[in-house]
């Protein structure tokens, strides 16, 4: 092997130049240089693939004892280790800034999702400069870099589509590619998607057969094929994350269906099954037991015998889902083995960011936005049951039941969220690298943590962790590589410290001791009983014995409980984990929770054009008397389309022309939808259409009345009953004289909303009221000034 030229402590990689003897005549025979040669990695460095799914519990997949048919991950684990004892943050965003980094997530700023991000330090959603991505040490050292699905590590104040683009994959993340969504969740059917930094819409339909994981799946196997034509001497490293299979539950029905039946008799019975093959499979100890159900989730037997039905196709659709993703990963695998590149590949196949979600109620969710909003009661079991045929399908939003989620964490306690207990946290991986790992099929019980991703990436690399990275000095890496134990079944765990927290559910791992303590309930959105962090109670798992984490032992061993108390509270304070923050509604107001927001002021004006507007872009109108004032110009015989629309489907409102006539619609849930119609048709020639909405007031989520105006005169009145108090959509948008996505109303479609006139701009005013109905030109120079 050829030594290493290159000070790769520091990148990118200085330009060092030999002096020597400068000819004058590029034709004399002492003209002497060496040739370019394209920068690489050290000889040996493998390519990498690392596939992060979303919301998969220990318990879901097949590889891992679950129900959930996984062939891909189980051709992986024959050829490569099953790691038991794999460790996540508890929540999305965090695991993938960490993943990302090497290091813990408070100290990437990424103590919650960024949609609850706050001026603390360790909670702030900002990467320091200090904290290197992998994919840009990686990109500098000669690797090609390539992302696809989802990126949610992107500041909300810098999601729009001016950004700033630094924590944006291609912008400062070190991908030279990506195509997926910015967000902590996306319409499988019709997802928000960009190429790079530009928004794209998706190349079919679902009608003509379109999903995103297929989609993303095309385009990974695609870049890798060219990468390898085109660079066959340059490894590659590609991070595969689709978004599957977090909620919304989306899947071709057949899917769905080669699951009829499989779970009828409940989570309490699915339990028991997963438990036995998890141990005949020897992927858990044979003395671990299964820990029990606590009163907090419903049994099975207690559930209401109508929602059964419902509540079994739930499941059926999700396990159809995670197969379905299994198979679009077997795609990139078989590409890997087509190009003869897979034994020679540093394959990680996570399964799951963090145990499995429990966000959608004891009834699972048709749409899981109505928990969000606090308002889960509006789907009754009758509602539930109506839609039943529909759930996965794009008619839907849906969200198993929290005994699913329980089930599938199977043989935990708890789940996503619940920092403190492995239900949250622990996450079945495979590693798959058939030249360096001759054990092929073995299990590996070492700690591991999702810190440890970077470092062991680097070594297998045989790259230095790099000291100075784009003229910052860089701090250490806090993972720990996992590349020891490819080779060594015994070989004593290194990674033998590690803290959790996730929203003051918190935990400790020291040499083989857990104390954790739940400190609230991830399905209790609103309300609920939280107490001082000072009287959560602590449990005590000797885990050399105790797998499960299913015998405390607090009480008697109460010293060495204080001594792990102790030792989390100073980790704590290490990695910027103080203060805790358990504030859920304060946190999504940006001005409570201290963080920027691209909106100041009452009045927000926008032109023809812009779109892919987030909810965090645009003023919210939520609990409060809004206008929204539209200055068009129609053609003779009329107009028709989208003047504004916020949100879809599944929540939201639009201003829009049909039949000539100005329309308001006010959606909640996709399950109730609140018309308005003028009058008289919008005139031909230059307009203001303008809608007022006065809000009942008296609380949240309550309605109001709609009054229609052109050009100051009131054109018609109508009446919207409730509205949504917290948030439309996690992924759709505003969009101004069309609408992407899915469609507030269907009166139309996104291919046929673009409006046919002309839109020369719309300002919405919330909380105040305009009694002359009409916007003059000072007033729009005003409202454009104040946002300077």
């Amino acid at each position: 092997m050829r030594p290493d030229r290159h000070a790769r402590s520091m990148l990118p990689i200085p330009d060092r130049r030999p002096p020597g003897l400068t000819t004058y005549d590029a034709k004399d025979p002492e003209t002497s240089y060496p040739p370019i040669e394209p920068l690489l990695p050290p000889e040996g460095a493998p390519n990498v693939l690392v596939i992060l799914l979303d919301d998969v519990g220990f318990g879901a997949s097949s590889v891992f004892g679950g129900p959930c048919r996984t062939p891909t991950a189980e051709r992986l684990a024959a050829g490569g280790l099953r790691y038991n004892r794999f460790h996540t943050t508890a929540l999305c965003a965090p695991t993938r800034q960490a993943l990302l980094t090497g290091r813990n997530h408070h100290s990437v700023g990424m103590g919650s999702i960024t949609e609850t991000a706050t001026s603390a330090p360790g909670n702030s959603s900002l990467r320091p400069n200090t904290k290197a991505p992998l994919a840009m040490t990686l990109k500098l050292n000669g690797y090609s870099t390539a992302q696809y699905g989802k990126c949610h590590e992107v500041p909300v104040w810098q999601s729009s589509p001016l950004g700033p683009f630094d924590a944006w994959p291609s912008g400062g993340g070190g991908f030279e590619t990506f195509y997926g969504f910015i967000g902590g969740e996306n319409n499988q059917w019709d997802p928000a998607l960009y190429d790079g930094t530009t928004p794209v819409e998706p190349p079919r339909t679902a009608e003509e057969g379109y999903h995103l994981t297929e989609d993303l799946a095309d385009r990974a196997t695609s870049w890798m094929r060219q990468q390898k034509a085109l660079m066959p001497d340059k490894p590659f490293f590609v991070y595969f994350a689709p978004g599957a299979t977090h909620a919304p539950h989306h899947v071709p029905k057949e899917w769905a269906d080669r699951y009829a039946g499989a779970f009828d008799e409940g989570w309490d019975v699915q339990r028991e099954r997963t438990f036995a093959r998890q141990k005949e499979l020897g992927v858990i100890p044979g003395d671990a037991d299964l820990t029990v159900r606590h009163d907090e989730i419903t049994a099975w037997d207690d559930m209401p015998d109508e929602l059964k039905p419902v509540l079994a196709r739930q499941m059926e659709v999700y396990a159809g889902f995670l197969e379905h993703t299994d198979h679009q990963v077997g795609r990139l695998v078989d590409t890997l083995e087509e190009l003869d590149i897979l034994d020679s590949t540093l394959v990680y196949y996570i399964i799951g960011d963090n145990g499995a979600s429990a966000e959608g109620t004891m009834n699972g969710a048709f749409n899981e936005m109505a928990n969000f909003n606090g308002m889960a009661a509006i789907e009754t079991p009758e509602f539930m049951l109506s839609k039943k045929d529909e759930l996965g399908s794009p008619e839907s939003y849906n969200h198993y039941s929290v005994g699913w989620a329980w089930a599938m964490n199977t043989p935990f306690q708890w789940t996503k969220q619940i920092a403190s207990h492995w239900g949250g946290t622990r996450n079945g991986t495979i590693v798959h690298w058939p030249d360096q790992i001759a054990d092929k099929g073995g299990v590996r019980s070492q700690f591991t943590h999702v810190i440890d991703i970077a470092p062991t990436v680097l070594e297998a690399a045989g790259l230095p962790e790099p000291t100075m990275v784009n003229g910052v000095l860089q701090s250490p890496m806090e993972g720990t590589s996992m590349a020891y134990s490819f080779t060594d079944t015994e070989a004593a765990e290194r990674h033998d410290l590690q803290y959790f927290e996730m929203f003051g559910n918190r935990g400790i791992y020291h040499r083989g001791w857990s104390a954790v303590t739940k400190h609230r309930t991830p399905w209790v959105m609103l309300g609920g009983n939280v107490p001082p962090f000072d009287d959560d109670l602590w449990e005590l798992y000797d885990s050399s014995t105790d797998y499960s984490q299913a015998h405390d032992l607090a009480a008697e061993n109460p010293e060495l409980l204080a001594k792990l108390q102790r030792l989390w509270l100073i980790e704590a304070t290490k990695y910027d984990v103080l203060p805790m923050d358990d504030r859920l509604a304060e946190r999504i107001d940006p001005a409570a929770a201290g963080r920027p927001t691209l909106i100041h002021g009452d009045s927000q004006l926008f032109f023809p054009g812009m779109g892919r507007l987030s909810e965090n872009s645009v003023v919210s109108i939520k609990n409060r008397s809004f206008s929204v004032t539209a200055d068009v110009e129609v053609p003779d015989g009329g107009a028709e389309g989208v003047i504004i629309a916020q949100g879809g489907r599944f929540g939201g409102w639009c201003l829009y022309a049909k039949d000539g006539h100005a329309k308001f619609v006010y959606n909640v849930l996709g399950i109730h939808e609140f018309a308005t119609v003028a009058d008289a048709p919008i005139p031909s020639g230059r307009h203001q259409v303008r809608i007022e909405f006065a809000y009942d007031g008296g609380g949240l989520a309550k309605g109001g009345d709609v009054t229609l105006f052109h050009d100051g005169d009131q054109v018609g009145s109508g009446r919207v009953e409730a509205t949504q108090p917290m948030v439309f959509s996690a992924d759709e948008t505003t969009d101004i004289g069309y609408e992407s996505g899915t469609t507030v109303s269907r009166d139309y479609t996104a291919a046929s909303s673009r409006f046919t006139g002309t839109v020369h701009w719309v300002q919405i005013d919330v909380g105040s009221d305009d009694h002359d109905h009409f916007i003059d030109p000072d007033e729009r120079l005003r409202v454009a000034m104040a946002r300077q």
